[in-house]
């Protein structure tokens, strides 16, 4: 199912069980793939061309948003990143595992290439 148009949501408290995600995943008829975060400086902004959603199961860090604003992410958190949409992960001190679905079978990190911001389709010339 793709996410509307617009800017990153983190949608705290989704989740209780890995089973949780798996059916969350299945009703979305999206792909999975686990994604191990080590440690890693913060992000620039970019977007990606595909949407993405993304189940924090380990670790805790926080995401930007367009606007500049840091939300933190942490276990039982779901972050949804439409297509578009300009964002950064943040700055990962400690182990993140993650589970982030797309809607297709794919290379997670082929398909999540970091596209400059000012090329997002949702950009106002950031």
């Amino acid at each position: 199912m793709a996410l509307q148009p617009g800017p990153l949501k983190v949608i705290k408290g989704f989740f209780d069980t890995k089973d949780e995600v798996l059916e969350d995943i299945k009703k979305l008829d999206l792909w999975p793939t686990t994604y191990v975060s080590g440690r890693m400086d913060e992000l620039p902004l970019h977007w990606h061309d595909v949407d993405n959603r993304g189940y924090v199961l380990e670790g805790s860090s926080y995401v930007i948003n367009e606007a500049g604003e840091h939300l933190t992410l942490e276990p039982g958190d779901k972050l949804e990143i439409p297509a578009g949409a300009i964002h950064a992960e943040g700055k990962v001190t400690e182990r993140m595992v993650y589970i982030v679905a797309i809607p297709e079978a794919a290379n997670l990190m082929e398909k999540l290439t970091l596209k400059d911001p000012k090329e997002s389709p949702l950009s106002d010339g950031v």
